[in-house]
């Protein structure tokens, strides 16, 4: 609750004012019962129609107040509870963008998928609740038990029964309720990561014919989920009856008590029974406010733990910002993931001059992704030292490090939008004969003026309507747009034929001298176009220097040579 209540205060002022209209709605509702006495007492007793007249024109203006305070209730009940579930989604996707990818991966995409959407929704219904409801059903309530003993006293014991009842069943369900409600999100941070996984490869579960997998999947995933909330929402179906019946119990005992009630104060009985149906529906309110309360106070706590999580790396707070050329220099670097039973990266050691170009090839497995990702601070080496320019990249700005370093995955990612507008988030400020040089020399322009729109044409989410090898060189261009002095291209042109491949290489050589680049592949003949190779095995370096010397003294890259040429040429 302390989050959220955090929250509340931001915005205490609709709050109050919200609270001051409930307060008039249950005062008006809370009126009505005892004039109805009134009328019944003095005025149909007696015959007196100018008391009835005069008691039903207090009434129906108590009730135009009511109506205009539930009203304004509504209005900004909904408006704050919105306000504040905005604020909280932007809060929590701001933190997301300052952490680390170790953080991420901790946390999981899918989970915080279900905390930024589901989870905010159950925080605002709460708000929502709390101010339609809660706030109005404790006076609702009070007011009607004050009422009850004026007008007839000798209730008193029943009514005291029956709030020690009461309050007795809210406690036992928020006690029982809290954790089952905590077991129901995570069963939909399991469905959302199924159905995230199932949809981000789909082609290749229908080219495997594997739906039925799949649909088994989801199906087991969506069962999970579906006993959880069976399991969390039958403690609220035991419950709320059990309050129900508290409550009515006492409206038979009410009437039983006041069996001897005289005639002339018929209209007092009536209003009590009244205000004890007005106890039941309050205590109603109370409960639904509860089981929402139990649900959001779980998820609130998930809330919490993204906005309290702290980037896994640690920046200077006085970096340095050198004027980067390209220099790399690993030092005893090691490396594993968070959780991993063994490193990635073992003792690496190696220096890359500034505009050299080093090709990296190793098994799958070897460790030449990680690598690479530890250049832009990706992620931090465990041990050891990467230096540029001689500077620890810990040290360095992270502004100035990763604008000086453009990375090309293997992994293409395009956004939905034009060619232009995704080739711009290499450099937001590109103009169109910088566009057009980068995708001249990723040997995407060509391709691209084929289109229907040339650089205005519209790609679909993650560039459905392009093939493997375009969406390659696209991806290529808006790299190179950001004119970085590191370029990594991690088997970016893996989808590229032979031919294709050695243009956009010689591409990068002639308009992007003096970069350096970290090119991975798996097919020898790209990297040994390289300045030198480095080989990985098993994260550890088997050799690293010319293809020549690769050749004579490192056996790991002989056997990869054979396998993919030297057998070739020998079978021939």
């Amino acid at each position: 609750m302390r989050l959220i209540l955090q929250y509340l205060h931001r915005h205490i002022g609709i709050f109050l004012l919200s609270t001051l209209f409930l307060t008039m709605e249950a005062m008006a509702d809370l009126l009505q019962p005892t004039f109805m006495s009134y009328i019944v007492d003095e005025g149909i007793a007696d015959s007196d129609i100018g008391r009835i007249l005069y008691y039903g024109a207090i009434m129906l203006f108590i009730a135009l107040i009511g109506a205009i305070s539930a009203v304004m209730r509504n209005r900004f009940a909904s408006q704050t509870s919105q306000t504040i579930g905005k604020e909280m989604r932007q809060d929590m996707y701001h933190n997301v963008q300052q952490l680390s990818l170790e953080n991420i991966d901790r946390l999981q995409p899918a989970s915080i998928i279900t905390r930024i959407t589901n989870d905010v929704s159950q925080v605002q219904e709460l708000i929502n609740s709390i101010m339609r409801m809660m706030v109005k059903a404790p006076i609702t309530c009070v007011g009607a038990i004050i009422l009850i003993l004026i007008q007839t006293p000798k209730q008193a014991p029943v009514m005291v029964g029956i709030i020690i009842i009461v309050a007795f069943l809210i406690l036992e369900n928020m006690r029982v309720g809290y954790p089952r409600f905590g077991t129901v999100q995570k069963k939909l941070d399991r469905l959302n990561g199924v159905t995230r996984e199932f949809l981000s490869a789909v082609r290749v579960v229908k080219a495997f014919n594997a739906e039925a997998e799949e649909t088994e999947k989801f199906d087991r995933a969506s069962t999970e989920l579906a006993a959880a909330n069976v399991a969390a929402l039958r403690i609220a179906a035991a419950f709320s009856p059990l309050i129900n019946l508290t409550v009515n119990f006492g409206v038979v005992l009410l009437l039983w008590i006041s069996k001897n009630q005289n005639s002339s104060e018929i209209g007092k009985l009536m209003a009590s029974v009244n205000y004890m149906t007005q106890v039941l529906f309050a205590v109603t309110m109370i409960s639904n406010v509860i089981n929402v309360a139990v649900r959001a106070m779980a998820s609130s706590g998930r809330i919490e733990e993204v906005l309290n999580e702290r980037p896994a790396q640690q920046f200077p707070e006085h970096p340095l910002r050198p004027d980067i050329k390209g220099e790399i220099q690993f030092e005893n670097v090691s490396f594993a993931y968070a959780g991993a039973g063994k490193e990635a990266l073992r003792k690496i050691n190696f220096k890359i001059e500034p505009g050299e170009t080093i090709g990296i090839i190793g098994p799958t497995g070897s460790g030449k992704t990680t690598l690479v990702q530890l250049v832009p601070r990706l992620y931090d080496a465990s041990e050891g030292r990467i230096l540029i320019d001689g500077c620890d990249v810990t040290q360095i700005d992270e502004a100035v490090l990763r604008s000086s370093v453009a990375v090309c995955a293997q992994k293409v990612v395009l956004f939905t939008g034009s060619i232009s507008d995704n080739l711009r988030w290499g450099r937001e400020d590109a103009c169109d004969e910088e566009i057009k040089k980068a995708a001249e020399a990723a040997c995407a322009d060509a391709f691209i003026c084929k289109t229907e729109n040339g650089y205005d044409t519209w790609l679909g989410q993650g560039g459905v309507n392009l093939s493997g090898g375009q969406k390659q060189r696209l991806s290529l261009a808006r790299a190179l747009l950001r004119r970085p002095k590191i370029l990594i291209l991690d088997d970016c042109t893996s989808a590229l034929d032979a031919q294709t491949e050695a243009e956009v290489l010689a591409g990068l050589r002639e308009h992007f001298e003096g970069v350096t680049v970290l090119l991975i592949s798996q097919r020898i003949s790209t990297v040994m176009r390289a300045d030198r190779i480095l080989c990985l095995e098993n994260g550890a370096v088997q050799g690293f220097g010319t293809h020549e010397q690769l050749m004579k003294g490192c056996e790991l890259y002989t056997k990869i040579y054979d396998s993919q040429i030297g057998g070739e040429q020998n079978g021939r």
